[in-house]
């Protein structure tokens, strides 16, 4: 089995989804670790700094762009970048649509049980309709998703999004997931740099980064963001990233 590379769990766990979208079931997971993780990370899902004390009501996972009118605005074809990664594979990189719920459940499909664990903090098998319309109806403002393709129309690679703070309009949960294939490619560190420049578009200057204790490769990568550890409980570490400012954006979108 590959070892993950390039996945971070947090922005929209398997649980966070179910009560966003007010599901009264809870997601099959493995006895006892399992549960136990996905109830702690439930229960820090809004944490910022290890100081917040009081975390908002069970049930209350804010919904992007929900009460918004632009989230119900229809948009036009996605603003996308082209690039070369360190092994001389081209990607293209675009906003993830509405029209995605394909694309994004393709690369669910093609993700390892382990890369699956890693994203979601829990076991998951497949994505309900439900999930895959809250992963593809976004604001790209406070709720941004960026998928990473292998030419224009092909299939996906990966996903990298963040979803703000409701509390903390400065900050965002940050997940990033790639397929298996595409490992050790440099892909994850593409998407966090195209993900942390749409950030900062959007007025946020700090990511937070809930993940499986045992995920040494994302470690790795959040290191050379200059992340700091934040937060330990359980199977889950907890980062916070600081996105330095930028005087002007030289990422090549096209609307």
């Amino acid at each position: 089995m590959n070892r993950p590379q390039a996945t971070v769990g947090n922005a929209l766990s398997t649980a966070q989804i179910a009560h966003a979208k007010g599901d009264p079931r809870r997601p099959g997971n493995p006895p006892a670790r399992a549960e136990a993780t996905a109830q702690a990370h439930q229960a820090r899902a809004h944490r910022v700094l290890p100081s917040t004390r009081n975390p908002p009501r069970r049930g209350s996972r804010w919904l992007p762009g929900r009460s918004r009118a632009r989230y119900h605005q229809p948009r036009s074809a996605a603003r996308s970048t082209t690039l070369t990664l360190r092994d001389g594979s081209p990607v293209l990189i675009r906003q993830v649509q509405a029209s995605d719920v394909p694309l994004v459940a393709d690369i669910f499909d093609r993700l390892s049980p382990t890369s699956r664990w890693m994203r979601f903090l829990a076991a998951k098998n497949h994505l309900t309709e439900a999930e895959l319309r809250y992963l593809t109806h976004i604001d790209h403002h406070d709720h941004e998703a960026l998928a990473a393709l292998d030419h224009p129309g092909g299939h996906g690679l990966g996903v990298a999004r963040y979803i703000r703070h409701p509390h903390d309009p400065q900050a965002a949960e940050i997940a990033i997931t790639v397929v298996d294939d595409w490992h050790r490619r440099g892909l994850g560190t593409e998407l966090m740099s195209q993900l942390s420049d749409r950030a900062r578009r959007a007025g946020i200057g700090r990511f937070t980064a809930l993940m499986s204790a045992g995920n040494v490769a994302m470690a790795g990568l959040l290191h050379t963001m200059s992340a700091e550890l934040i937060g330990r409980e359980a199977d889950t570490v907890e980062y916070q990233i600081i996105l330095a400012p930028s005087a002007e954006h030289n990422q090549d979108w096209r609307a």
